[in-house]
């Protein structure tokens, strides 16, 4: 199995992402424009969480929150797990089952210069 920076390089190497503040309502609108199941929270160039549509489901909808309302920094996975750019998809594979996640940063020298997601690993 290839290292991940091979799968960054085959795709579009955007960074979808927004601001810890920006609103769930807003976060929302940034996951549909893009047609992806989670967005990186930056602060700056601080990665400072994850926001996906698992966030909203589990911490907006089933809660009864309003998410016009609520900032994306009070619901996003703020812990998050991330690999670096010579991590074997393998090794992905294997600490999303772990962990349960669906979404890896790529981050090299602190700075984040992908995301993987599970569908880029199986489809390796």
């Amino acid at each position: 199995m290839k290292p991940v920076i091979e799968l960054l390089k085959k795709r579009n190497s955007a960074l979808y992402q927004v601001a810890p503040g920006v609103t769930v309502f807003d976060g929302l609108k940034v996951l549909a424009s893009y047609g992806v199941g989670a967005i990186l929270v930056m602060d700056k160039d601080k990665l400072v969480g994850i926001f996906s549509e698992r966030d909203y489901t589990r911490k907006i909808v089933l809660q009864g929150r309003s998410s016009k309302d609520t900032p994306v920094s009070e619901i996003m996975t703020a812990n998050v797990i991330s690999v670096g750019p010579m991590t074997r998809t393998r090794e992905c594979m294997m600490l999303m089952t772990e962990k349960n996640i669906r979404h890896l940063p790529v981050v090299d020298n602190g700075r984040v210069i992908g995301m993987v997601s599970i569908r880029d690993i199986i489809g390796d």
